[in-house]
C-alpha cells in the first residue's frame, strides 16, 4: 500500500509539471483530487490494510493529499498570474480608526489643574478606601456628627468607608512634609445618596489646602477670585457666605452669578440669580495639630468644589447622571 502511494505521488508530479494551461489542471484534479479521484480510491482501500499497518499508511494518505491540494492550488494561483501567498502593501496608506474625546469630567479636572499649577499648586493624591481616622476624626468630625451615619457614608468596616470627599488627603500630606504646603487634591468620592439629576453614589472633588507661616483670610479671597475668573471669565461677579464646616474655622460658601440667566432667575439657579461652587474656609487648628503642625506657628486655607457641578455650569448639561451613562451620543458633543 504505501509502495502504491509513492507511485501515486511520482504520477500527480509528473503530471502536475505537464499541466500548461487551465483545461489541464482541471483534468488534473478529477483524475486525482475529486470524490472518485485516486487518493479517494486509496482511503477506500485502507478498510482492507492490516490493523498493525493502518496508522503509518493513514498518515502517509493524509500526507498525500495535503500536498496533492496544495500544489495544484498554488499551481491554479500562478495560472491565473497571483500567488496563494497573502502580500502587503505596505506603500497603502493606514486605515484610519475612529478617535473618541475625552470625557467632559475629565477635560474639567484637567483644565481646573492647568489653572491651578500657573497659581503655584502641587498635584497630591490618596486612596479611595479610608479609614475613620482620615476621613472623620482628624478633619474634626465629633464622634456624633451626621456625616457619620449610614445615610451618608459606604462603611466598608466599622473603621474602613469608601472616601465621603478628598479632605483626608490634607492629613496624609501634612504628614508627609513639613510646611509650606501647596497642593490641590483631585479624586473621587462616594456618598450613599438617592441617585438623581443633582445627586450621584459616586462624585468628583477637587480641593486646595495651602499652609505656611502668616496665612491670611485675605489670601483665601484672593486665590478664589483669581481662581474663579479664570474658569468662568473675568467678568463673573462673586460673593461669599458664612457658612460651617468642620475642619475650617472660619469658613465661607462661594457664590458666582449665574451666566445662564444673567441673573433674571432660572431653574438652575433657583431662581435667585447666584450659583453656589464651592466651601473654603481657614483650616481648624485641631486639623493642623493632627497633621503635626503647630497652629500657633502656621495657618493656612482650604477650599473644595464638586467637579460635576463645575462641568454642569460650564457646558450646560442639566442633569448629572448623564456623565455616567456612557452614551456616545452624549459624549460625541465633547
Amino acid at each position: 500500500m504505501l509502495e502504491q502511494i509513492r507511485h501515486i505521488r511520482e504520477e500527480f508530479d509528473r503530471e502536475l509539471r505537464e499541466s500548461v494551461d487551465p483545461s489541464a489542471l482541471e483534468a488534473l484534479r478529477i483524475k486525482f483530487l475529486a470524490r472518485k479521484g485516486l487518493i479517494a480510491r486509496l482511503f477506500e482501500q485502507l478498510r482492507t490494510v492490516a490493523p498493525d499497518e493502518k496508522p503509518a499508511v493513514g498518515k502517509a494518505l493524509n500526507e498525500l493529499r495535503a500536498y496533492a491540494q496544495s500544489a495544484y492550488d498554488e499551481a491554479i494561483g500562478r495560472k491565473k498570474g497571483r500567488s496563494t501567498e497573502v502580500r502587503v502593501d505596505l506603500s497603502l496608506p493606514g486605515r484610519p480608526r475612529p478617535v473618541g474625546t475625552r470625557h467632559p469630567i475629565t477635560q474639567t479636572i484637567e483644565d481646573l489643574k492647568r489653572i491651578f499649577a500657573r497659581m503655584g499648586f502641587g498635584i497630591a493624591y490618596g486612596p479611595d478606601i479610608e479609614d475613620d481616622y482620615h476621613n472623620f476624626t482628624a478633619l474634626n468630625f465629633p464622634p456624633d456628627h451626621p456625616a457619620r451615619d449610614m445615610q451618608d457614608t459606604f462603611f466598608i468596616s466599622k473603621n474602613v468607608l469608601l472616601r465621603t470627599h478628598t479632605s483626608p488627603v490634607q492629613i496624609r500630606v501634612m504628614k508627609s512634609q513639613p510646611p509650606p504646603v501647596r497642593v490641590i487634591i483631585p479624586g473621587r468620592v462616594y456618598r450613599n445618596e438617592a441617585v438623581s439629576a443633582r445627586s450621584h453614589v459616586i462624585f468628583h472633588q477637587i480641593e486646595a489646602l495651602s499652609i505656611d507661616r502668616n496665612v491670611t483670610f485675605s489670601e483665601l479671597k484672593g486665590t478664589l477670585v483669581s481662581f474663579v475668573r479664570q474658569l468662568y471669565g473675568s467678568s463673573v461677579k462673586y460673593k461669599f457666605r458664612p457658612t460651617f464646616f468642620p475642619f475650617t474655622e472660619p469658613s465661607a460658601d462661594m457664590y458666582i452669578s449665574c451666566f445662564i440667566c444673567n441673573q433674571k432667575g432660572c431653574p438652575v439657579c433657583k431662581y435667585n440669580g447666584w450659583l453656589e461652587i464651592l466651601g473654603s474656609g481657614m483650616v481648624h487648628p485641631n486639623v493642623l495639630r493632627h497633621g503635626g503642625y503647630d497652629p500657633r506657628r502656621y495657618s493656612g486655607f482650604a477650599f473644595g468644589m464638586g467637579i460635576e457641578r463645575a462641568a454642569l455650569l460650564r457646558y450646560g448639561i442639566d442633569d448629572i447622571r448623564l456623565y455616567f451613562e456612557n452614551d456616545v451620543r452624549f459624549l460625541r458633543q465633547f
